[in-house]
């Protein structure tokens, strides 16, 4: 579904249109409302974050139901100016919370949660941008939750300076090491859209460099499954988004999640295109011939959409 041009609106009144012009397929429900309050007071008075709150993630209400909920690790401010991204930009980003994997620990008991998946914002601001705050937070919710299966969601891990003039590709390296010898359930790094848009959607990242992730990753343990996500809606072709497929597989990801970018607010980037549900089924099915061992392709699938099955 292309989008109609806009006439000289004001701000306001330019929101209320783009509301209105949303598919009907991008409309459903919030979802179970106690669940999402019950996780919404439980973050709050432990002065934490999650994804599916920060971002206001359509399918928060469904993931609560089914025991699963992705964190937001070091604070609500991220280091990179992702044009598609709803969280807070900044160059000086909080100070980390020592308590903060404890936090999340007894969140994850509390709420009875049996898979977890732990993002974060970027932290090119941290010598490690955060690694070993991963591994600390996992290891705290193991310690109160033996049974509960963690993912991870990575930044790219690119940048800054080491000991003994490490170059940049031997700082990422070491890095994801030490992400992977957590030994987490599934290591995800979305490549978010394809190679032609990096540039505008993706600020401060690389596509191949992305790539490189998903490969450290089958090259330090193959035992643990890789994950990647595209967003569709900037204007790339079929071709394009397939081409992106290609390449992750070439990269041996095993996991595959397609979802419409839906437009945060007027200083992100404008939606090109809603593709059709259908569009997303032929997309999943290629997905599948291609040889990914998991796929979820639809308008509102997110990356930890259905993350535990």
């Amino acid at each position: 579904m292309d989008l109609p041009t806009q006439p000289n609106l004001s701000a306001k009144n330019r929101w209320r249109e783009e509301i209105a012009a949303l598919p009907s397929w991008l409309r459903r429900p919030i979802g179970n409302a106690s669940e999402i309050s019950t996780v919404q007071r439980i973050v709050k008075q432990r002065q934490i974050h999650t994804i599916c709150e920060e971002g206001r993630c359509p399918n928060r209400g469904e993931c609560y139901a089914n025991k699963t909920a992705t964190f937001l690790l070091m604070g609500p401010t991220c280091t990179r100016a992702c044009a598609f991204c709803q969280v807070d930009k900044g160059h000086s980003p909080m100070p980390l919370d020592p308590e903060e994997p404890q936090k999340i620990a007894e969140s994850v008991q509390l709420l009875g949660l049996r898979y977890v998946v732990l993002t974060s914002v970027a932290r090119d601001d941290l010598p490690d941008q955060g690694a070993g705050w991963f591994v600390a937070t996992m290891d705290a919710i193991r310690r109160l939750n033996p049974d509960t299966q963690i993912e991870v969601l990575t930044a790219d891990f690119w940048g800054g300076r080491g000991k003994e003039n490490q170059t940049p590709t031997e700082l990422q390296r070491q890095r994801v090491k030490t992400v992977v010898q957590a030994r987490p359930a599934c290591y995800n790094h979305n490549i978010e859209t394809v190679k032609r848009l990096q540039g505008q959607v993706r600020r401060g990242a690389q596509y191949e460099r992305s790539l490189d992730v998903l490969r450290i990753v089958k090259a330090l343990d193959p035992t643990i499954p890789t994950k990647s996500g595209l967003m569709v809606g900037h204007g790339e072709t079929e071709a394009e988004v397939i081409e992106a497929m290609e390449d992750l597989r070439r990269a041996e990801c095993d996991r595959l999640t397609l979802g419409q970018y839906m437009r945060p607010s007027l200083e992100h980037l404008i939606v090109q295109r809603y593709w059709t549900p259908e569009e997303f089924e032929r997309l999943g099915a290629i997905a599948k011939d291609m040889g990914f061992t998991h796929v979820r392709s639809g308008p509102l699938v997110r990356s930890s959409y259905h993350a535990g099955e």
